[in-house]
């Protein structure tokens, strides 16, 4: 009787560790579900990294220009040849010529050219996946949970993205991104290779912190609101939610570098935006990016 006494005993702790463990665990899920907005485009830089490429062309006010992207080809994290690519991109610009990127061509906005370019996103979390929703364009990606990157990733416009939680932080790692004419980091064209390998993390930080961190942002970059579908809660009083985002491409960059992008909760619904990848300059009605054969299929 006695041992059997000691046996319930021990199951009985068990149990209570597990049912403690698992609530644990439960409670280490940040909720970080609904609808998060920025009215300012591009990254925010991370403290303690180099500034990321940002517009040569500034307003009076000091903010850059968002109708005339000139990326600074002169950053010390691009390699000579990705400086070539922005300086002779903020040419084109300065011209007065289209310069093709995956917003105005309705192409996948492949991160990190996402972070740099989506003013809206939403977080569906489920229990083997989060499911990232993006405002402009319609765009979706998918973060799994229960699995690692496939030993032979073959690219995809979005990439393979794995995640996990680290206390209250989602962390997503993302490899195997397609390639193309219009594989870039950011605005300013900067280029992207299929080396590229990023690392975003995601948390609840303060409301007053992150109002602060926005707003700098808005006056260092200039102001995108309703232009983008997408109106900031100026008196929303809960928490914001920052994304860190790592970035290593060592045939881009110098070194792999870190940015920052800043949300807070949106008034309202997003407006619908329609836009389909197709071959044709949706700027100028020509189809400068069509593919063409050297050699016939068949």
């Amino acid at each position: 009787m006695r041992m059997k006494r000691i046996l319930l005993g021990a199951l009985a702790a068990t149990s209570i560790g597990s049912v403690s463990a698992a609530a644990e665990t439960s409670m280490a899920i940040p909720d970080l579900a609904g609808l998060w907005g920025r009215n300012a485009f591009d990254f925010e830089p991370a403290p303690g990294n180099p500034k990321p490429v940002d517009n040569l062309v500034r307003l009076p006010n000091g903010a850059g220009n968002a109708s005339m992207l000139v990326g600074d080809y002169n950053n010390p994290l691009l390699k000579p040849e990705a400086a070539a690519v922005v300086k002779r991109r903020g040419e084109l610009a300065l011209s007065g010529a289209s310069v093709p990127d995956p917003s105005n061509q309705c192409a996948p906005f492949a991160p990190p050219f996402t972070f740099s370019m989506e003013l809206g996103v939403q977080l569906l979390q489920a229990k083997d996946h989060v499911t990232f929703l993006y405002n402009q364009d319609d765009q979706v990606r998918r973060v799994w949970l229960n699995r690692d990157h496939p030993r032979n990733v073959k690219p995809t416009p979005m990439g393979d993205s794995v995640g996990h939680y680290e206390g209250d932080t989602l962390v997503v790692d993302t490899v195997g991104i397609a390639s193309g004419p219009l594989a870039m980091i950011d605005r300013y064209g900067t280029p992207r290779s299929r080396s590229a390998h990023i690392i975003e993390r995601y948390r609840l930080i303060d409301g007053a912190a992150a109002k602060e961190a926005a707003e700098r942002h808005i006056r260092e970059n200039g102001p995108m609101g309703l232009a983008g579908a997408v109106l900031v809660d100026p008196k929303y009083p809960g928490n914001g939610l920052q994304l860190e985002i790592k970035i290593e491409d060592p045939e881009v960059f110098t070194a792999p570098w870190s940015a920052v992008v800043t949300y807070r909760r949106v008034i309202g619904p997003w407006l619908e935006q329609i836009c389909a990848e197709d071959t044709i300059d949706r700027e100028q009605g020509r189809m400068p990016l069509m593919p063409v054969s050297a050699k016939p299929d068949f």
